[in-house]
């Protein structure tokens, strides 16, 4: 398996097969993956619990800076970016100044280019502190996962923190009152010899029921596009990301679809 970190706080521009040119932000260590998931199909490879529990974390300051650096570099390029997104190597809400690092890129953004998008990728599971709630109610592009509607099924596929459960996280995103988008994974294949396929019609019907009670004003469904760590992973068919799309929109929902 290929392991691919990001090897610097700010990365890119590069093409995103979901948010177009998108200028990155990794507030999380540059050498491995600091993450309160494990999912299985994560390009960054697995979470090792010594290194979670270590605590390092760039600096807000020296975030803010570089992010500066980079931003004013590509004005005087003339390139512009269509959206600054927080991803990097694991979760970017577990980081302790979370809304500072958010409210002081908007400054930016607004300074230096006003109609870039500003966007975070998480696993949701840090929004219930109060911090993190209204910074992601701040971001132009809230976009938080999903990856089934059943707690088994997310303990396989996701491997989260002790406690977790789908009922909490579906009571959690209510609150965001349909400011958010939701992203979820599709794959097939088996992990340790148990099935992960999450596309059965009971499973993307149980699926949609949620989305219906979360109500977001997005979905984003993908599938694999590197090396995963789990070895016996399989990318789902245009034809099969299709058909869940179809029954997405007709539920009344927007929908992209990424392969």
């Amino acid at each position: 398996m290929a392991v691919f970190l990001f090897e610097d706080i700010i990365f890119g521009p590069v093409q995103s097969r979901r948010l177009g040119v998108s200028l990155g932000v990794n507030l999380l260590p540059t050498t491995y993956k600091y993450c309160n998931f494990d999912c299985i199909y994560c390009e960054c490879g697995w979470t090792k619990k010594s290194e979670f529990t270590a605590n390092k974390f760039h600096p807000k300051d020296q975030v803010i800076r570089k992010l500066e650096e980079i931003l004013s570099k590509m004005q005087n390029d003339r390139q512009t970016p269509d959206v600054i997104t927080f991803a990097g190597n694991g979760e970017p809400t577990l980081h302790p100044d979370f809304e500072y690092i958010i409210e002081n890129t908007i400054t930016l953004r607004n300074a230096y280019f006003p109609q870039t998008r500003i966007a975070v990728l998480s696993n949701a599971t840090m929004i219930e502190r109060p911090d993190v709630f209204r910074a992601l109610n701040k971001v132009d592009d809230n976009i938080l996962k999903l990856d089934s509607p059943f707690n088994e099924k997310a303990r396989l596929i996701d491997r989260p923190y002790k406690g977790y459960s789908i009922e909490k996280i579906t009571q959690k995103l209510q609150k965001f009152e349909g400011k958010l988008k939701i992203q979820t994974m599709f794959l097939e294949g088996k992990h340790e010899g148990i099935s992960v396929d999450n596309t059965s019609d009971a499973e993307v019907e149980a699926w949609i029921e949620l989305l219906k009670k979360i109500k977001p004003e997005q979905v984003m469904i993908y599938s694999i596009a590197r090396d995963t760590p789990s070895p016996d992973l399989k990318k789902i068919s245009a034809e099969k990301m299709e058909k869940i799309a179809e029954k997405v929109r007709n539920a009344g929902f927007d929908v992209q679809v990424s392969l």
